[in-house]
């Protein structure tokens, strides 16, 4: 008996960017609600690395498609958001205390990404990239921030999100809390 076919990681992000350049060859729909312009881009999570190195693929099928790129990264938030904080140092030796400090950290990614798409001046025509989002992990859930972000965004919000999707439900990193979000699903097929 043999075994199924595992696709190769280049393999993966090239089937991934192939179904994203399609979707995003799509005309928009103007009048769309927050939550349906919201896209989740779902990748293996083996492949963040890979994905990183090939980003500006995905912002080049963007700007073919006629649209504006703007890419947002979480991955160091946290850190810099911690490290201001007065009292850093007791968090960092008693990190049981964060839970109480981190409805404080959903602001801070709010405050920065508003920032970010009014400097860049993202429009209507504008994909904003949200890259990092296993850097959520344990911290704070994928949907908390996209409900907060999404409805910031006039054009579309595609959520670059390491883990699975299946049956309309989501899996950061492939944990086990998953949970269930209407926003469209661009995945790398079947072998993802």
């Amino acid at each position: 008996m043999s075994k199924p076919a595992v696709s190769k990681p280049n393999n993966r992000l090239s089937a991934l960017l192939q179904s994203y350049s399609r979707f995003m060859s799509v005309p928009w729909q103007p009048n769309a609600a927050s939550s349906q312009r919201v896209i989740f881009c779902v990748y293996h999570p083996d492949d963040e690395l890979r994905l990183r190195a090939r980003i500006d693929e995905f912002a080049l099928a963007t700007e073919r498609a006629g649209h504006h790129w703007l890419l947002f990264d979480l991955t160091n938030l946290f850190a810099e958001w911690l490290c201001d904080q007065r009292y850093a140092d007791r968090y960092f030796s008693e990190p049981q205390l964060l839970p109480t400090l981190l409805p404080r950290y959903g602001v801070y990614i709010s405050d920065r990404f508003t920032a970010a798409l009014q400097t860049a001046g993202a429009g209507a025509n504008t994909l904003v990239a949200l890259q990092g989002a296993g850097a959520l992990f344990g911290l704070r859930k994928v949907k908390q921030v996209v409900d907060d972000l999404a409805p910031q965004v006039s054009g579309r919000l595609v959520v670059f999100f390491p883990g699975s999707y299946e049956n309309n439900n989501y899996r950061l990193l492939d944990g086990y809390d998953g949970w269930n979000y209407l926003a469209v699903p661009i995945t790398a097929g079947r072998d993802q």
